[in-house]
């Protein structure tokens, strides 16, 4: 009985030491985390996310590493830019651990490092460029921080996904003084306005007086072609039919000279030409002897 009694123990032990192997050994890792395994004190392996092997008692996880991106706080950084002006930037960079052993055991605190990193680089870069460079090409200066930076924390295991420039804050003097200029550019540009409607409508006014003149000319024109044309027409009927056609033309004149005279307004007594009785029958010969 004591035999067995001892048997069942040591199978008992037996199988607790199974258990215990089989919970040490079997490691399962998350999708978003990576295990670093140390063996007496030294780097050992990388175990991925799923269902990972490591020796018990021996292998041991040192290190759970999140390899979800991560964001750095909001931080900001004084720099001056080359043309002397003091500019407080204020940017935020977001990142992931893609080589855990490397962010382990080559750097202590990452955030740390990657906020002085960038500082140095933001003070870097703006002082090699002007204010209105800084302002108008923000994203030219977003891609040289990120390049920068990616190059030095390649080292750490530390993939840089983005860097964000949150904005750019001037000095209250500076600031006074950019609105001072803006407020003359935008008077210049009012009274350059002002002045091209007063020589558009100087230059509409002179088209439109050029145009009228144009217009009385041509008018002018075609009333010397008609009257031209008359009295080529006259001429011919002269040419044709001598001098009693011309007679009959001249006596027309005064007949129709006359009949406005008497049909002026106000005209209460009219002076006839002695010779108007003379006009009249000769104007009546003519006619007769043409029909």
């Amino acid at each position: 009985m004591d035999n067995l009694i001892g048997g069942n123990a040591v199978w008992f032990v037996i199988a607790l030491f199974i258990i215990l192997c089989i919970f040490l050994g079997v490691r399962i890792v998350p999708q978003s985390d990576k295990y670093v395994v140390e063996r007496f004190g030294r780097l050992r392996s990388v175990l991925s996310p799923g269902i990972n092997l490591i020796v018990p008692f021996l292998d041991r996880v040192a290190h759970k590493i999140s390899i979800l991106e991560r964001q750095l706080p909001t931080h900001k950084q004084d720099a001056i830019t080359a043309d002397n002006v003091l500019v407080t930037v204020d940017t935020s960079v977001f990142y992931r651990i893609t080589e855990p052993e490397k962010t382990v055991y080559r750097i202590r605190d990452v955030d740390a490092a990657i906020s002085t990193t960038v500082a140095g680089i933001v003070r870097a870069e703006i002082g090699t460029m002007d204010l209105d460079h800084v302002q108008s090409n923000r994203a030219s200066l977003i891609a040289k921080i990120r390049d920068a930076l990616a190059n030095v924390v390649d080292d750490w295991g530390i993939e840089v996904t983005r860097v964000e420039i949150l904005d750019v804050n001037l000095d209250e003097a500076t600031r006074a003084a950019m609105l001072q200029q803006l407020n003359a550019e935008r008077a210049r540009r009012a009274l350059v306005t002002e002045a091209e409607g007063k020589r558009r409508a100087v230059e509409l006014a002179a088209d439109g007086e050029l145009y009228a003149a144009e217009q009385a000319a041509k008018a002018k024109r075609i009333t010397a072609d008609a009257e031209a044309y008359a009295t080529g027409v006259i001429a011919a009927t002269i040419k044709e039919s001598g001098l009693e056609a011309a007679q009959y033309q001249v006596a027309l004149k005064q007949v129709e000279a006359l009949a406005q005279i008497a049909a002026g307004p106000g005209k209460q007594m009219v002076i006839l030409p002695a010779n108007l009785a003379d006009a009249f029958g000769d104007a009546f010969r003519m006619l007769k002897g043409k029909t």
